[in-house]
């Protein structure tokens, strides 16, 4: 997935997503600030639950910025955006289908398909953690 963050104030920043190589502490991090399991934090950041994807800016800015802090995560809504490659979307369609899940959400991921980024390396992985 790539997570781009624009504030009006400073330079735009584009990060490489993938839930499956972020690292223990950064989950639990996850975990505890939003109040939910790692896969349902997952699903939320594809969903758009904004907690998900500020805490999920934070880690990424915490890489960054050592010390910043999560209450320093203020963003209007348009500054942040989260995109799901062509590859991941194929890929959790086909699983969301073959496991009779959210057929709304696979929907609305088969519609950003044609404006979805391909695939930096050409191997697609699925953007929520298995």
């Amino acid at each position: 997935m790539k997570v781009t963050y624009r504030p009006e104030e400073g330079a735009e920043q584009v990060f490489d997503y993938n839930p499956n190589k972020l690292l223990s502490a950064e989950r639990e991090a996850l975990e505890k600030r939003t109040g939910r399991s790692f896969n349902e934090f997952a699903m939320g950041v594809l969903k758009g639950n904004a907690l998900c994807r500020r805490a999920l800016l934070h880690v990424l800015l915490k890489r960054q910025h050592p010390t910043i802090a999560f209450d320093d995560i203020d963003f209007c809504w348009d500054e942040l955006t989260v995109e799901m490659t062509k590859g991941e979307i194929t890929l959790a369609v086909a699983r969301l289908r073959e496991k009779n899940g959210d057929e709304d959400l696979a929907e609305s991921m088969l519609k950003a398909y044609d404006d979805a980024p391909d695939d930096d390396e050409g191997k697609a992985r699925l953007p929520f953690a298995v």
